[in-house]
């Protein structure tokens, strides 16, 4: 299951998650990459500090991995305020969002993650809580239903989406500030790799670094989880030190090739080619295909597939590029033009 994957984006365990929080910079100083977005992070904290009031509400979104509930802590940070964390699938029903917005103090943080997947009850009761700090809790039922108005503290709202696609016109509308988190460099993310490796206190040879940010398709998140996993097998196999022998054994062992890919990745693309003709294909075909959930392979899978160019996103479905054929050693079913096609109606 991809549950599994090294270089996936999501949270594996407790344990992998307290590895990475223990990694992730807790100031804006600290941060690697994401230049425009800390800048104006920057400007919108400094002017906030000077009026001695609150953020406006925060949208972060892009793929997972790229520092978007890291960007929420260290914006909490710089306020010198106090974070409260959830997600959309956990909030329910609004006495779930009552416990949370009933507690929260002025200037605080409450962050959400995954905030397209809020129940619309859910999100209509935000709204009034975002745009004028207050809540209309209705309790009791029938005839005796009463609305109490509920007064909060001023706070800000942080939500962080991989799909900001499905976001309601109404709730992305009512975010002051929308940040999109592009994918990182190379050395970006060999910047990454020296601080943590700094933190862990490994010993590393000169470009082993490099390899592994090479191979992280661009995730932070990806590139401390594949540092982990050479660490421990360079202190099982070797001797603690990471050597290019090493490094290289390591992500071998992992299935993760030159460019990042692992076996997902691959079964992805080969299915597209030996079952589909290299597309066009529909991703709930795919995804029946190989036994994933539909949202793997659009949130984990798609989105690295489609920046190095090895997908193509059509109406009709998916299609493999060429060069992904030629990295994989694969035969690539060349298309008709669409102009060259006959139309389906023609009378």
């Amino acid at each position: 299951m991809a549950i599994g994957r090294v270089i996936t984006g999501q949270s594996l365990n407790e344990q992998e998650e307290n590895f990475n929080i223990s990694l992730r910079p807790k100031f804006l100083d600290e941060c690697v990459g994401q230049s425009n977005v800390k800048e104006k992070l920057s400007i919108a904290i400094a002017a906030a500090k000077q009026r001695a009031e609150p953020l406006e509400h925060i949208l972060f979104y892009g793929p997972p991995g790229l520092g978007k509930t890291t960007l929420a802590n260290v914006v909490a940070n710089e306020m010198g305020a106090r974070i409260r964390c959830s997600s959309g699938p956990a909030m329910v029903k609004r006495g779930d969002v009552m416990g949370l917005l009933s507690n929260i103090n002025t200037g605080d943080v409450l962050f959400i993650d995954e905030v397209h997947r809020l129940s619309t009850p859910v999100e209509e009761f935000i709204y009034p809580a975002m745009e004028e700090f207050r809540v209309d809790f209705t309790v009791d039922s029938g005839l005796h239903a009463k609305t109490i108005n509920f007064p909060l503290k001023r706070f800000t709202l942080i939500g962080a989406t991989t799909r900001a696609g499905l976001l309601s016109a109404p709730l992305r509308g009512r975010f002051g500030m929308l940040y999109h988190l592009d994918f990182y460099s190379a050395e970006e993310l060999t910047a990454i790799l020296e601080r943590s490796a700094g933190l862990l206190q490994l010993r590393c040879e000169d470009q082993t670094l490099k390899l592994i940010a090479s191979r992280s398709r661009g995730a932070p998140r990806v590139a401390n989880r594949l540092l982990k996993r050479v660490r421990d097998y360079a202190q099982v196999k070797g001797e603690g030190a990471l050597t290019a022998k090493i490094v290289e054994s390591a992500l071998k062992m992992e299935q993760i090739d030159p460019l990042g890919l692992d076996e997902l990745d691959r079964a992805f693309l080969r299915a597209l080619v030996n079952v589909y003709d290299g597309g066009p294909a529909g991703i709930d075909a795919i995804a029946a295909t190989l036994g994933e959930e539909r949202d793997t392979l659009e949130d984990v899978v798609e989105p690295y597939l489609l920046q190095i160019g090895f997908l193509r996103r059509t109406k009709r479905g998916r299609e493999i590029t060429a060069k992904a054929c030629k990295h994989l050693n694969l035969k690539y079913h060349k298309k008709e033009n669409a102009a060259d096609q006959p139309e389906l109606f023609e009378g």
